[in-house]
C-alpha cells in the first residue's frame, strides 16, 4: 500500500492507495516532501511511549453505592482495551478514588452525601477481571490527580468513570501539563453520571483538543 497526500490551501488529506496507483512519474517534488514528512511523524508517533489511564473503574462506581447501568455496560469494553495495551507491553495506570471514614465531613461529602470508595473496602477496589500485572496505581483524594507532571507521558488514552467528573478533570489536567502530546478518550469505554452529562463532558474535552474516539 502507498500513501498519497493531497494538499490544498486548507488541509492535507491522506488516502490509502495501492502502490501501483501512485502517480510517481508526474508527482510534484513538494508532494514527495509532504509524504516523507508524514511518514517521519508516523514513525515518531509509533516510537512514543503509550499509556492507558483507567480512571476509577471501582466497584462503588459500577454496581455499588454510586453505580449505574451505563457503568456496568462499559466494563467489557474497558477489559478489552486493557488487554490490548497489556498485550503490547504498554504502560497501564489505574486511578482509584480514595476516601476515608471522615468522608461525610469533607467538602465533597457535603456536596455528595453518599459514602463511597472508602479505602480498603470492597467498593474501593478495582472491578474484578480488570487488573493486570505490572500496572501502576494512583490513589487520588479528589476528582483530578495533580501529580501527572511526575510521569513522562507521551501518548495517552483514557477510559473509565465518570466521564463528567474524574475523566474530564484528569484529561484537562494532563492536556494542560503536556500540551503537545496526543490525549484521547474512548467514549465506548466511559460512562457519566447521566447519559446527558456524559455527552456534555465529551464535548468539553473535544473543545480542549482531546481526541474523542
Amino acid at each position: 500500500m502507498g500513501l498519497l497526500m493531497k494538499a490544498d490551501s486548507r488541509k492535507l488529506k491522506i488516502e490509502n492507495l495501492p502502490i501501483e496507483n501512485l502517480p510517481i512519474k508526474n508527482m510534484p517534488i513538494k508532494n514527495f516532501k509532504l509524504i516523507a514528512e508524514w511518514r517521519r511523524r508516523r514513525i515518531m508517533d509509533n516510537n512514543k511511549k503509550k499509556t492507558l489511564i483507567v480512571v476509577d473503574m471501582q466497584n462503588d462506581f459500577i454496581d455499588g453505592a454510586l453505580g449505574t447501568k451505563e457503568a456496568v455496560a462499559i466494563v467489557e469494553n474497558v477489559k478489552e482495551k486493557i488487554k490490548e495495551y497489556a498485550d503490547r507491553g504498554d504502560e497501564i495506570i489505574f486511578t482509584r478514588d480514595t476516601h476515608y471514614e471522615d468522608y461525610m465531613e469533607t467538602n465533597e461529602g457535603r456536596h455528595l452525601p453518599v459514602q463511597h470508595c472508602i479505602e480498603e473496602t470492597e467498593g474501593w477496589e478495582i472491578a474484578a477481571g480488570l487488573e493486570v500485572p505490572g500496572a501502576i496505581y494512583i490513589n487520588k483524594t479528589s476528582f483530578g490527580y495533580t501529580g501527572w507532571g511526575d510521569f513522562d507521558l507521551q501518548d495517552v488514552e483514557m477510559v473509565g468513570l465518570c466521564t463528567d467528573i474524574c475523566v474530564v478533570s484528569n484529561a484537562l489536567i494532563i492536556k494542560a501539563l503536556y500540551p503537545e502530546i496526543n490525549v484521547k478518550v474512548d467514549a465506548r469505554c466511559c460512562a457519566g453520571v447521566t447519559p446527558e452529562s456524559h455527552e456534555a463532558a465529551l464535548a468539553t474535552m473535544e473543545m480542549c483538543q482531546v481526541d474523542i474516539i
